[in-house]
């Protein structure tokens, strides 16, 4: 019996075949693709959106000095006979620290004292004629009622009389004048022992034994004292354009040549109004003040100082040079809108931000979360129903209703920005009317301040690479240390900003 041979199966190969064709495409397509991706991104310096901490500082320069220095003069003039401290010695209140020569004084207070005995003696030589006069008026009045002597005798007495008591009151005047002089010449004669004001230090001495002083408009200065080291203050010098982002309470940190690799730390207790100009730059006084516990820092050093006016702890940031990139094109690159899930924090996040940090009952917290699913539903509907809740911006309104977009003028005009910024805050006024109506005065000044410091911030438009292309991304501008800023909106850590354009190769 034959059997018949097999036929041979020629449909695998070509299959296999056809499966290698179409994976070689697919390769070369996909190489394609990504060579045009890396070659567009290759066209873009880009920086990466990236989380950390801003610090904010303010420098300046001033000058260490007790918190309150003393100076004690003379209200005398004479010589100095005793100098009882010196430099650096430790005084309190009421001390003697120099006697001036009393004898002058004493010797007036002694000639006042005579006067005073003479003018005594004075009135009562003027009493006893008084009671003369007294004596004569009544026997010549008693007489002249009786027709017995003339009428011209009686007015004598009476007169007489008069001058008596006239006497006695100009003596016992001349008596007080006297006593009086008598007391100034004791004031200036205790003057003449110099005491200490307050308890404190001695840090200068101007005056030597011997020395005669001077007391005629101005009293001399015989010692500076400072009331306590243990506190002391920094007078600093801050520049116009600085001085607004200064307030009470703020941390200062400074250092002194005289301690090179010590860094101390004061707070900002006052901001002066009284401005100083010189060479026509405006700089304003700021008192720090410091703790000197351990008595290291001595008055007069010279210190540079750093006000940390911002610290901004675990915020999103991007180099200062993606705010500066600005291209031509600006015009026909895309607006990125938020969708899917949220690719950062925006006005509406900042405003719950906000509720958290308050103390909110049930009812104020119920009406609030219907107030930002109010807002939230606006943005969502786009920028033509947000129109009327628009953020100033570089670049005009945008998406959501919080001002986004590229090449709308108008945006740069403040006029235009102000207005756009009133328009906003009373659309949020609106907004959550009825949350407010809720709070207490204390929770309602909080809502307030953080409202318009949300309005108010400064808004530009970043540009992000995604997939090889640039799209517009509004953010909102918060703390810059000139490094990089802090930044908050539809974007989110890892996200790749444009700051330039490679040169083509």
């Amino acid at each position: 019996m034959s059997t018949r041979p097999k036929p041979k199966r020629r449909g695998l190969p070509r299959l296999l075949i056809a499966v290698v064709v179409l994976a070689a495409a697919g390769a070369g397509l996909w190489f394609w693709i990504q060579r045009d991706k890396a070659g567009a991104e290759d066209a873009y310096r880009t920086t990466p959106v990236e989380r950390g901490d801003i610090r904010v500082a303010i420098s300046a320069t001033g000058t260490l000095s007790a918190t309150s220095t003393v100076t004690v003069g003379s209200q005398i003039s004479g010589q100095i006979t005793e100098v009882l401290v010196d430099f650096n010695d430790k005084v309190v209140k009421d001390q003697i620290i120099a006697r001036i020569d009393p004898s002058t004084y004493q010797a007036q207070i002694e000639q006042g004292d005579a006067q005073i005995a003479a003018a005594r003696a004075s009135l009562a030589q003027a009493r006893a004629t008084l009671q003369n006069a007294e004596l004569d008026y009544r026997r010549k009045a008693d007489l002249g009622a009786q027709k017995l002597v003339a009428q011209s005798d009686v007015d004598l007495a009476k007169a007489t009389l008069d001058q008596a008591r006239a006497q006695i009151a100009s003596t016992e005047a001349q008596i007080r004048q006297q006593t009086a002089a008598t007391q100034t010449t004791q004031v200036n004669l205790d003057r003449t022992v110099i005491r200490s004001p307050v308890d404190g230090v001695v840090l200068l001495r101007s005056i030597e034994l011997g020395q005669t002083v001077a007391a005629s408009m101005t009293a001399p200065e015989l010692f500076q004292i400072a009331e306590d080291l243990s506190k002391m203050k920094i007078e600093l010098s801050v520049d116009e354009s600085d001085i607004g982002q200064v307030e009470a309470g703020q941390a200062v940190s400074f250092t002194a040549d005289a301690f090179p690799d010590r860094q101390f730390r004061g707070v900002v207790e006052q901001v002066r109004l009284s401005a100083t100009t010189t060479n026509n730059v405006v700089t304003y006084p700021v008192v720090v003040s410091v703790d000197n516990s351990d008595g290291t820092l001595l008055p007069g050093l010279t210190v540079n100082a750093e006000i940390e006016v911002s610290n901004r702890s675990n915020v999103l940031k991007v180099s200062s040079a993606a705010t500066r990139y600005k291209p031509a094109d600006a015009a026909g690159i895309p607006m990125a809108t938020p969708g899917g899930a949220p690719r950062g924090g925006g006005l509406a996040d900042d405003l719950e931000a906000v509720a958290a940090s308050m103390t909110l009952t049930d009812a104020q917290r119920s009406a609030f979360d219907k107030a930002i699913a109010a807002v939230r539903a606006r943005q969502q509907a786009g920028p033509q129903r947000a129109a009327g809740a628009a953020a100033p911006t570089a670049g005009g309104p945008g998406p959501g209703g919080f001002g986004a977009g590229a090449g709308a003028s108008r945006g740069s005009d403040p006029a235009v920005q102000a207005q756009m910024r009133q328009r906003m805050t009373e659309r949020f006024q609106q907004d959550f009317a009825g949350f407010t109506d809720l709070l207490d005065d204390a929770q309602k000044a909080q809502w307030n301040r953080a409202l318009a410091s949300l309005v108010g911030a400064t808004r530009t438009t970043l540009y992000r690479l995604v997939d090889g292309r640039r799209e517009a991304v509004q953010v909102r501008i918060g703390a810059t240390d000139g490094t990089s800023v802090e930044v908050s909106g539809n974007i989110a850590e890892g996200d790749a900003i444009v700051i330039g354009e490679r040169a083509p190769r």
